[in-house]
This record gives C-alpha cells, sequence and structure tokens, in this order.
C-alpha cells in the first residue's frame, strides 16, 4: 500500500534545486561531463566516406556508395557505423567458414565504434572516447578530429593513416 507523503516545503525545494545545480555546474567545469553542442545531438546519415592522399586528390575511401549511420544523445553517448556497400557475400552462406580475401575484405569494409563524444566549439574538435570499435586497437582510445558544422551537415577529418591518408567523414542530419 502506498503512503502519501506531505508536499515539501518551497524552502526546501528551492534548497534542493541549488545544491543539484550546483553540483551539475561543479561536475561540468572539472570536465567530468563532455561538452556537447545541442546541433550534434541526433541521428545522422553518411554522405560520404573519402579519402585525401598525401598528393592531394581524393577518393572514395568506402566505396562509389558508402552506407553509415550516426546516433548521438544529449549526455554524449555515440554509436557509429560505415559500410562500404559493396561488400561481397561469403560464398560459403556461413560467416564461420569464409575465405581469407571473405574476411580481410569484410574487416577492411566497415568502421563501426561506440562510446562518448564531446566537442572543443572554439577549436572546432570532437573527441571520441572510444569504448569498443570493430578494429579492436581503437579499444580504449581517444580519438580528435577536427570538424565543420554547417546547416545540418557535418564534416570530420581523422588523423593521418601510416601512408600519410587522410580519411574524411561527411554525414547529414536527419529531421
Amino acid at each position: 500500500m502506498f503512503r502519501l507523503l506531505p508536499p515539501p516545503r518551497t524552502i526546501e525545494v528551492a534548497a534542493a534545486a541549488i545544491l543539484i545545480g550546483g553540483s551539475l555546474a561543479t561536475a561540468s567545469a572539472a570536465g567530468e561531463r563532455p561538452s556537447l553542442p545541442r546541433a550534434l545531438v541526433g541521428t545522422w546519415s553518411l554522405v560520404a566516406a573519402d579519402v585525401q592522399h598525401p598528393d592531394g586528390s581524393i577518393s572514395r575511401d568506402y566505396g562509389a556508395a558508402p552506407r553509415g549511420s550516426m546516433m548521438v544523445d544529449a549526455a554524449g553517448h555515440y554509436t557509429l557505423m560505415i559500410y562500404m556497400s559493396e561488400r561481397p557475400r561469403f560464398a560459403s552462406g556461413d560467416r564461420a567458414t569464409g575465405t581469407p580475401e571473405e574476411y580481410r575484405e569484410t574487416a577492411l569494409g566497415m568502421s563501426v565504434h561506440y562510446g562518448m563524444l564531446s566537442a572543443d566549439v572554439k577549436a572546432h574538435t570532437l573527441t571520441f572516447a572510444i569504448e569498443q570499435a570493430s578494429f579492436a586497437n581503437w579499444n580504449g582510445t581517444r580519438q580528435v578530429r577536427h570538424y565543420q558544422l554547417q546547416g545540418g551537415v557535418l564534416r570530420y577529418t581523422v588523423a593521418a593513416r601510416p601512408n600519410g591518408d587522410i580519411p574524411i567523414s561527411i554525414w547529414r542530419k536527419l529531421g
């Protein structure tokens, strides 16, 4: 059986609000909570997954028609998936019995990770605190990416690969 409690007094409610607000401000100032512009929160669809080569030329990094989705919530949790749409199917129909070439194409044909996202608006950088990734070497890492956000289109560059290639991701916000 539920028991009704008397309504709280105004002073107690005001004091609780001040304490909670002060705690949130302190946590934010201490950097315990990621900073994220409201414009980054939502669901994004991949427009392009390109790569800029050391000679300045640009090509498609995930084929002619890459597919992808990124979701970011207000607390900074994110999931990101990029796939090459032309990935070959396994001839056996069983992913446990693929050929070395099928496994290679599968691994190179996707980039998937999730974790926490924060932004430095003044520096135009995003920081992906990656919890888990399809490329296990990224697990537990923090990656900073330079970004531009304009009119519902997000463009960022990934740090250069060992060969000098710089991946470029372009996303369009849905809704």
